[in-house]
Formats: structure tokens, sequence, C-alpha cells
């Protein structure tokens, strides 16, 4: 219980900053273009492989540390930073088809649920 209540923490905080991010480069550069999403996505790649390989390979970041940064702060604030991590430690064991399955799985499942998402909620507003 202790682990999830770590990860319900650092979720929040997550969600909180991708929030803020999203307001700030808003603000920055204009909402023409989703730059807080580009950015969350790419700073959030960027922070879960440097958090994972430092505390892989070093004792500088304990599990439970390690689990709330990760799994909590960086899960809400880019789930994308998951994939990209699980896609890359792949890419690193040699498992390129599978590298290669998950990454085209994703993307386009993904794009498949968000069409049907949006037409269910057309179905469902009459719109």
């Amino acid at each position: 219980m202790d682990r999830l209540l770590w990860v319900c923490l650092g979720s929040a905080l997550g969600g909180g900053a991708r929030y803020l991010v999203a307001q700030g480069s808003a603000a920055l550069l204009g909402a023409g273009f989703p730059y807080g999403t580009l950015a969350v996505n790419v700073g959030g790649s960027f922070l879960i492989s440097l958090i994972m390989a430092v505390g892989l390979q070093s004792t500088l970041i304990p599990p439970t540390l390690r689990l709330f940064l990760t799994t909590g702060v960086m899960g809400g604030f880019t789930t994308y930073s998951t994939f990209n991590y699980e896609t890359l430690e792949m890419l690193r064991e040699g498992i390129w088809g599978l590298a290669g399955l998950n990454l085209a799985l994703t993307v386009g499942l993904c794009l498949a649920a968000g069409l049907l998402g949006l037409a269910a909620g057309r179905l469902l507003t009459g719109g």
C-alpha cells in the first residue's frame, strides 16, 4: 500500500507539471501547435530514461524513489515516456521485431481508438 501512495502522489505532481508546461507553452509559443504536449513527451522521454539508467546502474535512486519518479511523476507527466523507454529497452536487447511491433501497434491502435472515441462522442451527443 505504501508504494501505491507514492505512485499516486507522484502522479498528482506529474499531472500538475504537465498542466503548467502546457499553459506556459501556449502562452509563450501560441496555441496553433501542441507545443506543450511535444515538450512533455520529449522531456518525459529524456527524464524517464535518465532516472532508469541511474536507478538501475547505481544505488543513487532507491527502488521506491524510482517507482515514485517513473510510474508516478513521469506517468502523470506523460505516458509516452514509458512507451519510449520500453521500446528503447527492446531495441537495446536486440528485439527489433517486437520494438517495431510495439511502435506500429501503439501508434496505429491509439489513432484508431481515438477515431472510435470521436465517433462514439458524436453518437452520444448527436453531433
